[in-house]
C-alpha cells in the first residue's frame, strides 16, 4: 500500500500497545523483559506508516492509571521511555518525522520532561508525519485539563461562556492540530479503549486483536488497515447519503 487516498486509509492511527507482561510470562522471561521486547516493535510500524502515507501515529506508552503499578515496573517504564527518546531523535531526523508527547508532565521526573521538550524542539520542523507518545496520559485528564484552560480563558475575558461550543473546546484538547483519530488499534486481547484519546477518537474505527504487542507485526498492521478500508464511515449519516456524496464528488 502506498497511496492512502486510493486505499481509503486512515490519516491518523492510534495504538494501545498492550500485552507486554503477558508476553514475558508466556515466554518465561524475567519481569520487565516484555516491556523491553515491546519497545523494539514500534520502529518498523512507524516506518511503515511513513511509507504508507499515514500522517499521524499516536501510541499509548504509559497511562494515568499506570502510576498504580508496582514501583519497579514504573521505574523500568520511565527508564525505557528515556532510552526510546534518545534512540528516536536521530531516527526522526532521518525520516523527517515530528516527535511529540502528550500527558500530565507534572508527575514525570524533571530530567525526563526536559528530554521530551528537547526532542520536541529538535523535530518540530519535520513535516512528513507526526509520532506522538502518550505518557502519564488519560482521556478524562485531557478533557478536564481542556475545561480548566477554557475556564481560565473565560475568567480573563477572552470569550464568554455562551460562546463555548465543540469547535472552540477542541482547540484546548491535545493533538488539536492533527486529524481526528480514524483507526484505533488495541493489541493484547482486551476489548476496551482504557481512557485513551476519548475526545480525539470519538468516531474512530476500532480494531482489536489477541496478538500481544511484542508479537505485533507490520503484516498485521496492514491487515488492520485493510479492515479499516472496507468499513463505511457514516458520521451519523445514512448509507444512502454517503453513497450520494461519493457520486457527487466524482
Amino acid at each position: 500500500m502506498t497511496d492512502s487516498e486510493e486505499y481509503h486509509l486512515p490519516k491518523h492511527v492510534a495504538i494501545i500497545m498492550d500485552g507486554n507482561n503477558r508476553f514475558a510470562k508466556k515466554n518465561q522471561m524475567q519481569k520487565g523483559d516484555g516491556h523491553r521486547e515491546g519497545k523494539n516493535v514500534l520502529d518498523p510500524i512507524v516506518e511503515h506508516c511513513k511509507k504508507t502515507g499515514i500522517r499521524a501515529l499516536t501510541v499509548f506508552a504509559f497511562s494515568s492509571e499506570n502510576w498504580n503499578r508496582p514501583q519497579f515496573e514504573v521505574d523500568l517504564l520511565m527508564k525505557l521511555l528515556e532510552e526510546t527518546i534518545h534512540e528516536q531523535i536521530p531516527r526522526m531526523k532521518k525520516f523527517n518525522i515530528a516527535l511529540r508527547f502528550i500527558g500530565d508532565r507534572s508527575r514525570l521526573p524533571s530530567h525526563l520532561v526536559a528530554l521530551m521538550e528537547d526532542a520536541e524542539q529538535q523535530t518540530a520542523h519535520h513535516n512528513t508525519m507526526t509520532l506522538t507518545i502518550a505518557v502519564s496520559y488519560g482521556g478524562m485528564w485531557d478533557i478536564a485539563n481542556a475545561a480548566k484552560q477554557v475556564a481560565e480563558a473565560v475568567s480573563r475575558g477572552e470569550f464568554g461562556a455562551d460562546q463555548i461550543n465543540v469547535d472552540l473546546f477542541e482547540k484546548y484538547v491535545s493533538l488539536n492540530d492533527l486529524p481526528a483519530v480514524d483507526l484505533l488499534i488495541r493489541t493484547g486481547g482486551d476489548y476496551r479503549i482504557s481512557n485513551f484519546l476519548l475526545w480525539q477518537a470519538a468516531y474512530a474505527e476500532l480494531y482489536f486483536t489477541d496478538t500481544l504487542w511484542p508479537e505485533f507485526t507490520v503484516q498485521e498492521f496492514d491487515h488492520a488497515l485493510n479492515v479499516f478500508s472496507g468499513r463505511e464511515r457514516r458520521f451519523g449519516k445514512t448509507s444512502e447519503q454517503i453513497q450520494q456524496e461519493k457520486i457527487e464528488n466524482l
